[in-house]
């Protein structure tokens, strides 16, 4: 039975991403439709990434990842999804696989502007769009852009979104990046997985979610841990005070360690006593002056 174009189709653009030097892999989507994130974005460490869209049929995320994890490429997981689909016509779909092969597949029934771009480690697709500009500025973005994985799809999402975007609007967006024992406390592979399912500007606000994400979860870098000079310290207590963590008789580490905890900083702090990380400086300072 062929689908109805009474069903809402998951109209959208969306980039999907493979990074050779850390093995990520990773899916950027926005669209006017409420709770993308549920619908378009799939991905496995060490198999591959997925983005289902246009009368999207979510059937393609397990079935494609299971056909990648069995060794086929990105070419010939697609071919198996949509010649097994009567209403391939209606589809869009993009993969890149674990080796960063790219293919992507608009079918004839999917909504003006539709179309896709694939290059190395990437495949970049969107329908009913403004125009084919939202999927080349895209494609362009991602290759001249460096960073993490999680940061270029960013970048290159909202690249289409300034290039005209869907032609309906902004609603919703989701960013998905898949690491072998990525996730938290290494117990999956699920490295960032953030959803913005209802907002006037859901990639701003998406930035704004990864940002928190990276000040939480992100492991902290060496080259950001800064000495604990006189200056610092004294920066670090009276920040400490405005916000109520030091009193007058207790130790400013101390102090230091409460507010630490409170707002779930422990993943950045260091074994040394000498240093301070640069994310949780900066960000002591700007709570004391909210």
């Amino acid at each position: 039975m062929n689908t109805s174009r009474k069903e809402r189709s998951v109209s959208t653009f969306s980039i999907v991403g493979y990074d050779p030097k850390t093995d990520e892999l990773g899916i950027a989507v926005q669209s006017k439709f409420l709770g993308v994130g549920a619908i378009v974005p799939w991905a496995k460490a060490g198999v591959g990434a997925i983005a289902t869209q246009s009368y999207a049929n979510t059937s393609y995320g397990s079935k494609g990842l299971d056909l990648l994890a069995r060794g086929k490429t990105a070419e010939e997981t697609l071919a198996l999804l949509i010649n097994e689909d009567a209403d391939r016509h209606l589809r869009q779909v993009g993969i890149v696989d674990a080796k960063g092969r790219a293919a992507s597949f608009t079918g004839q029934g999917c909504y003006e502007w539709a179309g896709s771009m694939t290059g190395p480690c990437f495949a970049v697709q969107g329908n009913l769009l403004v125009s084919e500009e939202t999927v080349r500025a895209m494609a362009q973005k991602f290759v001249q852009t460096t960073g993490s994985l999680a940061e270029r799809l960013l970048l290159t999402l909202e690249a289409g979104q300034c290039a005209g975007g869907d032609r309906r609007g902004k609603q919703s967006a989701a960013l998905l990046i898949v690491k072998e024992k990525g996730g938290y406390g290494g117990f999956n592979d699920r490295l960032i997985d953030l959803r913005v399912d209802d907002h006037p500007e859901p990639i701003q606000e998406l930035k704004r979610i990864f940002e928190l994400q990276q000040l939480y979860f992100a492991k902290p870098k060496e080259q950001d841990q800064l000495p604990l000079t006189d200056d610092r310290i004294s920066i670090i207590k009276s920040s400490l005070h405005s916000l109520g963590y030091l009193s007058l008789t207790q130790h400013w580490r101390d102090a230091l360690q409460q507010f630490i905890a409170t707002e779930n900083l422990e993943g950045r702090m260091g074994t040394g006593t000498q240093t301070i990380d640069r994310v949780v400086f900066s960000f002591l300072q700007k709570k004391a002056k909210e």
